[in-house]
């Protein structure tokens, strides 16, 4: 397996890949996530890995760019998470949330074009604000006082909530989709009946020729 690549970091805030032997920009580290590049940026001066704040801040540029992918609402609810206890099973939360996405991603994509009407930000704000709602109702079931006598736990209900959080695309991809009609078979035809033997009495008997 190859050596991560690593970007240095200077105090005048120029990015230096080492790979190439060339400063670069952030836009090029971009294209690094995008190409799914296997790298680090390093601070020159620390020697601390600041790759969290470098992409953070390649996020922060692309959400003031016209085209966010965080509604106001979905940054106050990830804001108020900070200092609480769940904090950390949050971000476990988002992140296999975020994964189940991505796993799927091409059959969203084939789903989204049968949506009329539909674009593939708008459905990922709704996939967001959908798993946000999941985990409010989780993170008040943790907040009750235990009840053993409640079957339901909190794990079991993390554990549905995570099963739960493809279901907008899916349930409306399905609603748009024509249900088949039930072949018919064709009805048997009732086999012709034998007359009675009373019915046969009753019948003319022809006369009998002299």
């Amino acid at each position: 397996m190859s050596e991560p690549r690593i970007i240095k970091k200077y105090p005048n805030r120029r990015l230096y890949d080492t790979a190439i032997s060339s400063y670069i920009t952030l836009e090029d580290v971009k294209q690094l996530v995008l190409d799914r590049a296997d790298f680090h940026v390093i601070d020159a001066r620390t020697n601390t890995d600041i790759t969290r704040g470098i992409l953070l801040q390649i996020i922060s540029e692309q959400e003031e760019q016209g085209n966010p992918i965080f509604t106001t609402e979905v940054l106050a609810h990830i804001i108020r998470f900070y200092g609480d206890t769940l904090q950390g099973m949050m971000g476990n939360y988002l992140e296999k949330s975020l994964q189940a996405f991505v796993d799927q991603q091409h059959l969203f994509r084939e789903q989204m074009r049968t949506l009329i009407g539909k674009n593939p930000l708008a459905m990922m704000t709704e996939l967001v604000e959908h798993n946000l709602s999941l985990w409010k109702s989780v993170n008040e079931h943790f907040q009750k006082p235990y009840n053993p006598a409640d079957p339901v736990s909190g794990l079991s209900l993390l554990s549905q909530s995570l099963a739960q959080a493809t279901s907008p695309v899916e349930s409306t991809a399905a609603a748009r989709t024509p249900e088949k009609s039930p072949d018919k078979s064709p009805e048997p035809v009732p086999a012709a009946s034998k007359p009675s033997p009373t019915e046969r009495e009753r019948k003319p008997r022809k006369p009998r020729e002299s």
